[in-house]
């Protein structure tokens, strides 16, 4: 017999936190407590010696130094630093700045601003209906000079993945800073920021199974930012503040987790996610499934319902699976994804569109339950509708 708890498919929004993670963070919030600032003590020593060992499991994840982490509140500020801190830094000319047009709000919102502000230059590289970027267009922007390029590592709706070390190594060649907004690729695919030549990266840890409320910005040291915060001094000035302990414990316990266990993970992630859209396709074969299949997250499945109005579904399913009809940024609008928007999908897709995310604690037992509530309750809307 099925729980009343819904059956949770929106792993992209965010992840359960891992046990093993909790019990960690709980530790030090309770009694391993303490200041990472706090030198005249050994609690705070013990504080800085944990710190310090959460850096070093995320070096080894996406293989940075643990001086390049600055910790954040989560991928959303990391952006903001990595932007706004190199137009800052830069602001005596009018910097450069391109971006993916399917990049996440983050970096639209705030290079839109700056953009409105008259403090950058924005270019917004095009899509194909996959939302694949062309290389060569990227290599022209770069060629004609930029102060920093900004691209994803995997889409946050339709779970494309972008060839990043290509991209990197484009930027490279023409001495381009290249930020890499990767919140929803590190611990799912690997990531090599020292070899592949990133300058900035931006992670979410409740996108990898640590807490929300956690995140960083590597940082190459030679790339120059402009903090937006003042006080304090911590983390080279950049973000000062006190550090939240029990959160970058977390951090670095589920990136030393998803080292030891992503490769596993993912390839039953992405046997469970093949086999739920099979079964949609099956019972409804009209059903579209967007995105660059051959080149995606291994939980991610978008599909689209021609001609049926996303909020049909959702208003039927929401209290017995958790999904979403778009990135949870953006959730309540009533505009479409700007993602498909640039993708340039029909109208019609675009009302269909649900975004399905799997994750490693998803169970066949979900996926065959989902599958199920799933195509009756489309095929009741197809019906109610025609």
């Amino acid at each position: 017999m099925r729980s009343n708890k819904p059956i949770y498919l929106d792993y992209h929004a965010t992840t359960p936190v891992d046990p093993r993670v909790a019990k960690k963070v709980l530790a030090f919030m309770t009694n391993q407590f303490g200041n990472a600032s706090s030198v005249d003590h050994a609690v705070g020593d013990h504080a800085r010696v944990a710190v310090d060992q959460a850096k070093q499991q995320i070096a080894e994840l996406i293989n940075c130094r643990p001086k390049e982490i600055i910790f954040t509140s989560g991928a959303t500020e990391s952006v903001n630093l990595a932007i706004q801190g190199t137009a800052l830094e830069r602001q005596q000319q009018i910097p450069r700045i391109a971006i993916s047009a399917v990049e996440h709000k983050a970096v639209l919102d705030t290079c839109r601003h700056l953009e409105k502000q008259g403090r950058i230059e924005l270019i917004v590289l095009p899509v194909d209906s996959q939302a694949n970027l062309n290389l060569n267009e990227i290599e022209e922007v770069c060629h004609q000079g930029l102060d920093l390029l900004c691209v994803m590592a995997a889409n946050n709706e339709v779970g494309t993945i972008y060839p990043i070390e290509s991209i990197a190594a484009i930027a490279k060649r023409y001495s381009v800073p290249f930020l890499c907004d990767a919140s929803q690729a590190i611990g799912k695919i690997p990531i090599n920021f020292q070899d592949w030549g990133i300058t900035l990266l931006a992670m979410s840890g409740h996108k990898l199974y640590a807490p929300q409320g956690i995140g960083a910005l590597i940082r190459k040291s030679n790339h120059r930012l402009e903090p937006l915060f003042l006080g304090g001094g911590q983390q080279q000035g950049l973000r000062p503040g006190t550090l939240n302990l029990p959160g970058i414990v977390g951090l670095g316990e589920a990136c030393r987790l998803r080292q030891l266990e992503m490769e596993v993970d993912e390839t039953a992630i992405a046997q469970k996610r093949n086999y739920l859209q099979t079964s949609l396709q099956t019972v409804i074969p009209e059903i579209i499934v967007n995105g660059n299949q051959s080149q995606r997250l291994a939980g991610n499945l978008h599909i689209a319902i021609p001609d049926i109005p996303n909020s049909a579904i959702i208003a039927r399913i929401r209290e017995q699976i958790a999904i979403s009809t778009g990135s949870a940024c953006s959730s309540g609008t009533i505009t479409p994804s700007h993602v498909l928007r640039a993708m340039n999908l029909p109208d019609n897709f675009m009302d269909g569109a649900l975004r399905i995310g799997i994750g490693k604690f998803t169970t066949y037992a979900d996926i065959e339950q989902a599958a199920d509530i799933l195509a009756k309750v489309i095929q009741a809307v197809q019906i109610s509708w025609n």
